[in-house]
């Protein structure tokens, strides 16, 4: 009996795997009819090459001071020129894609976990839970992104951790209210209800049963919340909420290059695209998936 229960667990598991493995290679096969999504998809891998092997990529070292090179223009030796210290641009563009990529894939793993868990309480369990949570989401949500992770750099200070923490924070609200939705959608569905009757705690209920089926919404909202994390850690860096120099934040950059911007265009030009062409890629991305993941959204 022990060992046929053994095998009844190995054989769902693989079959598990199996049709896992099946939609992952549907949705992928959809995704690869949308061109622009695919371009996407090619240029967030490029970054992410770019910022594991950016010691390798990188000419220079970020932090080196050249004052005899001030301010040089576009060349085969300084590819994106060089600020007002002679720092090589192009090297700190490239460091500052680890920045980037940390901030964003970070700040979404907090938003996640606190915006998921509490979406998916509120909406499991309904009723005074559910009005509670969703009124003090409300109520962070009352606060433009942007504004409530100033307001929390001001108390924590500069730093890339507390850059992290108040742009994940900012973002809760967003994954709450879409997980909320999706649990109510599905919480009475056949499945809930034999898993409880099967004596299946909240919990596993939860975990197992309901976080599964709400994870295409999900994935949507956290390719697009990268892009959103990274542009807002680039304007609070802007503004000096970020993270301090000589950290190569393109935000910080940018700040950095607007007192020469006329008369040196590049030192602003090149963190911005940067900036641009990152936050199109991940939209890009984001708006593929969507479409792969639910095809009845393009009809």
């Amino acid at each position: 009996m022990q060992d046929r229960a053994i095998k009844n667990t190995e054989s769902e598991t693989i079959e598990k795997k199996g049709n896992g493995l099946r939609k992952f290679k549907e949705v992928f096969g959809r995704m690869k009819k949308n061109k622009l999504a695919m371009f996407g998809l090619a240029i967030i891998v490029l970054l992410v090459i770019t910022a594991i092997f950016a010691d390798f990529i990188a000419p220079y070292d970020f932090s080196t001071n050249d004052l005899e090179n001030q301010f040089a223009s576009p060349s085969n030796e300084h590819f994106f020129g060089t600020d007002e210290f002679g720092r090589d641009i192009f090297s700190r563009i490239v460091y500052g894609s680890r920045i980037s990529l940390q901030v964003g894939f970070i700040s979404v793993g907090i938003a996640l976990i606190a915006g998921v868990g509490l979406g998916a309480i509120a909406g499991f369990y309904g009723g005074k839970v559910d009005t509670i949570l969703m009124r003090l989401i409300d109520i962070i949500q009352s606060l433009p992104d942007i504004l409530l992770a100033i307001a929390i750099m001001a108390v924590l200070g500069p730093g890339l951790s507390n850059l992290m923490i108040a742009v994940g924070i900012a973002a809760i609200p967003g994954y709450a209210k879409i997980v909320r939705s999706s649990v109510l959608s599905i919480k009475d569905s056949e499945y809930v209800e034999a898993a409880r009757a099967n004596g299946s705690s909240d919990f596993r209920i939860i975990m197992k049963h309901i976080i599964p089926n709400c994870l295409a919404p999900i994935i949507v909202q956290a390719t697009l919340g990268v892009a959103y994390a990274i542009i807002n850690a680039a304007g609070l860096s802007f503004i000096g909420l970020g993270l301090e120099p000589p950290t190569p934040e393109w935000g910080a950059m940018l700040s950095g290059g607007r007192a020469y911007i006329r008369d040196f265009p590049h030192m602003t030009m090149f963190p911005g695209l940067a900036i641009v062409i990152t936050i199109f890629a991940l939209n890009v991305l984001g708006d593929g998936l969507r479409d792969a993941l639910d095809p009845k959204l393009k009809q």
